[in-house]
């Protein structure tokens, strides 16, 4: 099978023999990779490319005002010079958009038209990997690059209108984005929001499902009238709306990071493993950067096995491998990926 065809039978839950998976790598910690296999090269011979992306919506657009700064379509100012780079200024220093020129659908639409022609030449010429469509930045995270983290979540109690006419605009933004996106030939749209911390959700379930769960609703839609999968990414625990996710048409959680609390793939699995897939899993905060190189490869292999049968599951570390890891750590990861995935051809 292809590496689309394993994928496309996992998300719809069902067993596959090879254990799919998606690594993202540090540049540094690339570097040190090539070094240890004397191979620039490396990853052709380890890893197998299960996903591939040619249509990135840049729902940030942010470009540089000088050396240090630089801002994105909202107004917002952000300082790029330290990791991770953070909001320095927001455009909206009151709960009001009197006054502010709110960008439309306009100005993120342009880029998917202008790009797309050549997305669907390379969406259509390669067989072998699942396609995705990355949306970037969520509705949630819009709201605090306009006012701020903790304005957001005071504008969350106290100035409803404005919160509920804000995430408004920017669920138009996104469903016109997802529509210019309807003759692509792809398998998912990935969208990014993140919600959770490793309690539970930020704001509380209540507040989500007031403000959020409507917005998600109406994108989703969008996306399951073009035949495509929802893959989402969220970070922290997120277990306590996963029945409001699968009623809305979540598809597949990315990236699970199973220290949170309710996080634990046996748990989701359990529950949830028959509704809703699952990306993820192994552990950033935990196995990966406390455990030996033995104990990570049979956390991996413990991982497949679980979901082996009944599908719903594609493997990946939580977070990107990170620059500073240990090499042997990291190779652990990479020896025990290149056995899931069978000979490379």
């Amino acid at each position: 099978m292809t590496a689309r065809e394993i994928i496309q039978k996992r998300l719809n839950h069902e067993g596959t023999d090879v254990t799919p998976y998606d690594i993202h790598i540090e540049p540094e910690l690339e570097k040190r990779l090539a070094k240890f296999y004397n191979d620039p090269d490396w990853r052709a011979g380890k890893l197998r490319e299960f996903t591939c992306s040619y249509m990135n919506v840049d729902n940030q657009l942010l470009y540089w005002i000088d050396d240090k700064y630089q801002k994105d379509a909202y107004g917002a100012l952000w300082r790029m010079d330290k990791k991770p780079w953070h909001l320095e200024k927001p455009p909206l220093g009151e709960p009001t958009l009197d006054g502010y020129d709110f960008p439309g659908p306009e100005v993120f639409t342009k880029q998917i038209f202008e790009n797309k022609t050549e997305a669907i030449k390379k969406y259509e010429a390669n067989d072998e990997q699942y396609r995705l469509i990355n949306m970037g930045w969520g509705i949630f995270e819009h709201t605090w690059r306009l006012r701020g983290f903790e304005n957001t979540l005071i504008d969350m109690i106290d100035n409803e209108d404005y919160y509920f006419e804000v995430t408004s605009l920017l669920t138009e933004n996104y469903v016109k984005s997802i529509q210019a996106c309807a003759d692509i030939p792809a398998d998912a749209f990935l969208f990014g929001d993140d919600w959770g911390d490793q309690r539970g959700i930020i704001f509380g379930p209540t507040l989500w499902r007031k403000f959020l769960k409507p917005c998600w609703n109406k994108i989703y839609s969008e996306v399951h009238k073009q035949n495509k999968k929802v893959i989402h990414h969220s970070c922290g625990s997120v277990a306590e709306i996963y029945e409001d996710l699968i009623e809305i048409g979540m598809d597949c959680h990315e990236s699970v990071q199973p220290e949170a609390a309710g996080m634990a793939p046996e748990i989701l699995k359990e529950k949830w493993g028959d509704r809703m897939s699952f990306w993820g899993s192994l552990g950033s905060q935990g196995i990966l950067n406390d455990g030996t190189p033995d104990e990570i490869k049979r956390e991996i292999f413990r991982l497949a096995d679980l979901f082996k049968k009944d599908g719903g599951y594609v493997l990946a570390p939580a977070k990107p491998l990170v620059d500073n890891m240990d090499i042997n750590r990291a190779v652990a990861v990479i020896e025990a990926f290149s056995q899931l995935a069978g000979p490379l051809s």
